[in-house]
């Protein structure tokens, strides 16, 4: 066995045990109780026809001073908040509607910007720099090909699936796939791929060979499934000049559900309160093509919006489901849930010194409610586990 092929079965024997180890672990001194608003919304707004004029922009970089490493805005005001939580919906036929929401809390009353829940709404926007840059992998590549198919189809890595933009997604329910916003819309309008949206799942070379049609290769096959509808939310369409990465996903509605197993949302927890301060995920990255690529890396810093680590990441990754493993109070063991959606990378200005980082989007308690909304279409539905 060649040492790259023994190091890759030794990191991913190491990834499927050690939830048994972990199994054996005590929660967490304090298990989070997170309370998660409710989203109602109003009646949908028919908008004018989308343009697809955009241009799908797979290597998605922003550039910030250290205001992004703050835990938001304490002032937010509530309009500034249900304005970013509002979302659009496009339908298969090109057209499209708003729609707007209230945010409540327990006793049914509209939340307010001192209630603890406006660090999670930062009106900090950044500006998107369209250079190209290459340093998304740090060291040594610590990227792995998921081959095989007890692991192509083995939990969680069936969870992946290509968006034909050129994107990742990861299955959230069997009818929706979680990506990120700039897959589908560049803040400005949708992209042109995105007029006839299908969602990729991989069929393992062993599989191709036993369907009519279908001769058999090396590498996966894919069987795409066209899009129904896809929802974004306001927070990312602010206009041509400036973009968030702290809206950055999108929900997808498949046309017919699928067979696969899916991995379930959760709010994203404190560092701490993360087994063993590790995020992973696993997308198509561009400089290999056809192959799914798993990787996994500590969390260097976070905001209230955003996960910043040092994960090795190549455009084609973005909108894959990053995931950890987080307490799981109903099971009461330690579980995988997607915390968060890859989104880029960025370049942050501390003390006069650029660091970059590549960057997730953090599932805050504001986001899990309307993400959850769109999946169930039923806001009692909407609890956190």
């Amino acid at each position: 066995m060649k040492p790259r092929e023994n190091s890759l079965l030794t990191h991913l024997l190491l990834h499927l045990l050690l939830p048994l180890a972990l199994s054996s672990l005590h929660p967490p001194p304090h298990p989070p109780r997170v309370h998660v608003p409710t989203l109602v919304p109003h009646t949908p707004t028919p908008l004018s026809r989308s343009r697809f004029s955009a241009h799908a922009q797979l290597d998605f970089t922003t550039h910030c001073n250290s205001s992004c490493l703050e835990r938001g805005e304490q002032e937010a005001q509530r309009e500034q908040l249900t304005d970013k939580l509002a979302f659009e919906t496009l339908y298969s036929d090109g057209s499209r509607t708003i729609t707007t929401v209230d945010v409540l809390g327990d006793d049914d009353e509209e939340v307010e910007a001192d209630n603890g829940l406006s660090f999670l709404v930062s009106a900090r926007r950044v500006k998107p720099r369209h250079k190209r840059v290459r340093r998304q992998i740090y060291g040594a590549d610590g990227r792995f090909n998921i081959q095989g198919d007890n692991f192509l189809l083995d939990y969680p890595f069936s969870t992946a699936v290509r968006i034909s933009t050129g994107c990742t997604g990861v299955l959230v329910s069997q009818l929706h796939v979680l990506t990120a916003a700039h897959c589908v819309h560049d803040g400005k309008d949708y992209v042109k791929g995105a007029r006839k949206l299908r969602v990729g799942f991989l069929i393992p070379p062993s599989i191709n060979g036993t369907i009519a049609g279908l001769t058999s290769s090396k590498k996966p096959l894919v069987r795409w499934v066209r899009v129904k509808r896809t929802r974004v939310p306001k927070g990312w369409i602010q206009g041509p000049q400036e973009a968030s990465m702290d809206f950055d996903y999108a929900l997808l509605e498949l046309r017919w559900p699928h067979r696969r197993p899916f991995m379930r949302l959760a709010v994203a927890p404190d560092l701490d309160d993360l087994a063993g301060k590790r995020i992973h995920f696993s997308g198509f990255d561009s400089d290999r093509p056809g192959q799914l690529v798993y990787r996994f890396c500590p969390v260097e810093e976070e905001s209230s919006d955003l996960i910043y680590q040092h994960c090795d990441a190549r455009p084609g990754a973005s909108g894959s489901g990053v995931y950890g493993r987080v307490w799981d109070n109903s099971g009461e063991r330690w579980e995988r849930k997607v915390i968060g959606i890859f989104s880029g990378h960025q370049w942050l200005e501390i003390d006069g010194e650029n660091r970059d980082y590549n960057v997730a989007v953090r599932i805050t308690p504001l986001k899990f409610a309307q993400i959850c909304y769109w999946v169930h279409g039923n806001r009692l539905d909407c609890v956190q586990d």
